[in-house]
């Protein structure tokens, strides 16, 4: 690497002579960048509990995540709030909304853009269609889980990511914990298209958070450990769910929450040979029929 310079040191690997800035102390002798870097690669990666790499940081992905729904909330926060645009846009709406300008008001009744145009002349007021999910806004399925408006909403969701991400990160590795965050998040979605009316509009990350809460009971009964604490955090939000029916969406929470026990149970149950073979294809087949589930249930309700 360095002609110019005299080296006395052979690499113990490769026996090419080293000089003093590049040799790399070993377990015996030296050795040169080269086989320093071939080395790296052939030492196996150490693999966590359900086949992923283990994370250094298994607190960095609910950083990121959390980092994401704070940046989107600001976003709507200082362009109107509930007013906002990016609201009427990142919101699920499952078929599609006519709104009243310049009012909260909006016609349920009222299910294309046609209809939404000639509903001005009767409310005297322009009318806004926004599109849903049956309309085109496909984006709004994951869009969603990562909106938020009001302080304490996104505060509860955000700490929620914040005890229970990292525990199932470090178990998982990182890409299968962001398959089930995901997965999750899609799966609260399609129970609000399915379930929900038309015209509501949906926000939050809670589907997604319900998956972990899921997630994490299903890897606690793997291990046999002790789930009565989880169980009675689940059944506190099951109750506040219930309590609040009117303005929270039971939907999202239980989508939510049956995608992330199928998620896990695909990822703790497969078998040890070819164990990641076994994932991928669980998790693409189930991926599969979320988005056919979701696409009956837009037709239907479109």
């Amino acid at each position: 690497m360095h002609p110019d310079r005299e080296a006395h040191i052979r690499c113990q690997r490769c026996e090419r002579t080293i000089c003093p800035d590049c040799m790399h102390p070993a377990a015996v002798g030296f050795q040169c960048p080269s086989c320093v870097k071939e080395g790296a690669r052939s030492v196996r990666q150490p693999r966590a509990p359900y086949g992923g790499r283990r994370s250094a940081n298994p607190a960095l992905t609910s950083q990121v995540i959390i980092a994401l729904n704070a940046a989107v909330w600001l976003l709507i926060t200082t362009t109107g709030g509930m007013a906002s645009a990016w609201l009427d846009r990142l919101g699920l709406i499952p078929a599609g909304r006519c709104e009243v300008a310049f009012t909260d008001r909006y016609f349920p009744e009222l299910g294309s853009a046609a209809e939404c145009s000639q509903a001005t002349m009767v409310t005297g007021n322009p009318t806004i269609w926004l599109d849903g999910v049956a309309s085109g806004a496909v984006w709004q399925l994951l869009s969603s889980a990562f909106t938020h408006v009001d302080i304490w909403h996104i505060g509860v969701n955000m700490l929620a990511v914040w005890f229970l991400a990292p525990q199932l990160e470090a178990v998982m590795g990182r890409a299968r914990f962001l398959a089930l965050y995901l997965l999750s998040a899609l799966a609260g979605s399609l129970f609000v298209v399915a379930f929900s009316a038309p015209a509501a509009m949906t926000i939050g990350a809670s589907g997604a958070v319900f998956g972990l809460l899921g997630g994490l009971l299903v890897v606690v009964l793997k291990v046999r450990a002790d789930p009565r604490q989880l169980l009675l955090w689940l059944g506190i939000n099951v109750v506040i769910t219930i309590a609040g029916a009117s303005f929270i969406s039971w939907q999202a929470h239980l989508g939510g929450f049956l995608g992330g026990v199928l998620v896990t149970g695909l990822l703790v149950l497969a078998p040890r040979a070819r164990r990641g073979v076994w994932q991928a294809v669980g998790l693409g087949v189930l991926a599969l029929v979320l988005v056919a589930a979701t696409v009956a249930a837009a037709l239907t309700v479109g």
